[in-house]
This record gives C-alpha cells, sequence and structure tokens, in this order.
C-alpha cells in the first residue's frame, strides 16, 4: 500500500528531475530504470506509464539540462556577439552542473518542442540581425558542438585520468626527444595541463570572431 500511495503522484517531471539527482551520485552508466523506479518507492513497470522506454527517460534529461542554461534570443541592446558567448558560457555551466552532463545531452534523439521553438526563435533574432538562416543554423550548431566537445573532454578527464598532474607531464616527457623542454611539455605546463576556463574562451573567441568573418563576406543584399 505504502508502495501504490508514493507512485500514485508520479509524474514525468519528477522522473526526470530525480533521475539527474541520481545521475550525480552514480553516473550515467550507473543510472538504470530499475535503481530509478527503486529511488521512487515504485516498481519499474510504473515507469513506463509516463515514458516509453530509457531512452525517453534520457532525452528528457537531455531537454532539462538544456533549457536550464536559459534558451531564448538576445536582450535588448544586446549584440550577436554578447549573445552567442553568454549562450555558450551558460551552456557549458549546465552541463558541468551534472555529472556526465555532456554525455546526456549529446546523446539525446529527440529534445522536446518547446525546446525546438525556442531554438526556432533564437534562429530568427539571428536573421534579423543579418544571418542568412544558413548561416544561423551552422553557427549555432557548431557553438553546441564546441561546448558538447570540451565538456565531454573535461568530465572524461576528471573520471579517467589517475596520478597528479606533475606525474602526467613526467610521464609525456619520457615520450619526447626535448624531454621537459619539449614544445608540448612547455605548452601544458603554461595552460595549466588541461582543458579548462582560459582554453574554453580561447576557442569561443575564435568561434565569434570567425563568424564575424563570415558574416562580413556576405555580398550585400540586392535592392528590392
Amino acid at each position: 500500500m505504502g508502495e501504490n500511495k508514493r507512485g500514485a503522484g508520479l509524474t514525468r517531471q519528477t522522473m526526470i528531475d530525480t533521475a539527474l539527482r541520481l545521475l550525480d551520485e552514480v553516473g550515467l552508466d550507473g543510472l538504470t530504470v530499475r535503481r530509478l523506479a527503486s529511488e521512487l518507492g515504485v516498481q519499474s513497470p510504473a515507469l513506463y506509464w509516463h515514458l516509453r522506454n530509457k531512452q525517453e527517460l534520457l532525452d528528457g534529461m537531455a531537454d532539462a539540462i538544456v533549457l536550464a542554461a536559459g534558451m531564448g534570443p538576445p536582450r535588448d541592446g544586446e549584440s550577436w556577439q554578447d549573445w552567442l558567448t553568454r549562450r555558450a558560457r551558460a551552456y557549458r555551466g549546465s552541463l558541468l552542473a551534472h555529472r556526465d552532463g555532456a554525455r546526456i545531452v549529446s546523446g539525446a534523439a529527440a529534445l522536446s518542442p518547446a525546446t525546438i521553438r525556442m531554438f526556432d526563435e533564437e534562429m530568427t533574432a539571428m536573421v534579423g540581425r543579418g544571418f542568412t538562416p544558413v548561416l544561423a543554423l551552422r553557427t549555432i550548431t557548431a557553438l553546441t558542438r564546441y561546448v558538447n566537445g570540451c565538456v565531454l573532454q573535461e568530465q572524461t578527464e576528471r573520471q579517467e585520468h589517475a596520478g597528479t598532474p606533475a606525474d602526467r607531464l613526467a610521464a609525456l616527457a619520457g615520450l619526447l626527444d626535448g624531454g621537459t623542454g619539449a614544445t608540448l611539455l612547455v605548452a601544458l605546463r603554461e595552460s595549466g595541463g588541461s582543458p579548462g576556463e582560459d582554453a574554453f574562451e580561447h576557442g569561443l573567441r575564435a568561434l565569434i570572431d570567425g563568424t564575424a568573418a563570415a558574416l562580413a563576406r556576405r555580398p550585400p543584399p540586392h535592392p528590392t
């Protein structure tokens, strides 16, 4: 009876919120339907009244992570450069807020209609600032993939790298003819030895500057 009472108020959103919390505890590989059901105090079949399969659960989790970054067009008076920079930073923060966040979003099969409509609003705002629809799509896609890749690497390195950064640099030095003075080792020492804020900002600025250059190369529209 107690289990039925706890399952009576089960909703799709409750399942997604609980799954995100559980994700931070056990990671994507440890997140199972059985584990989620146990956390919610129900039997596994009860979950399928709200979600057809595990992929739909993962898609809902991905959608929640994306929306938490605060999608939407530029603010009044905000340049497209500042908006895309803010958007990319917020998206990165949302991915980093959850263990395996980048894996969850990168593996999503579909996002919600609300998220897709928001994406269209963003692209429409970009067209209003001189982008073609294709350039708007490619720009946001490139930024999204860049952020996904950066966070995926960051989160993977946190889990897989054993030993201290000094140990890893020493191991690399043994592979290179220049030893500790090899160019790669110098660069790694000066950059902190791992991807982080500075490396992310460098790549982000390169993408924004490259987009500005692409816009500048566009021929002016023909007068109607």
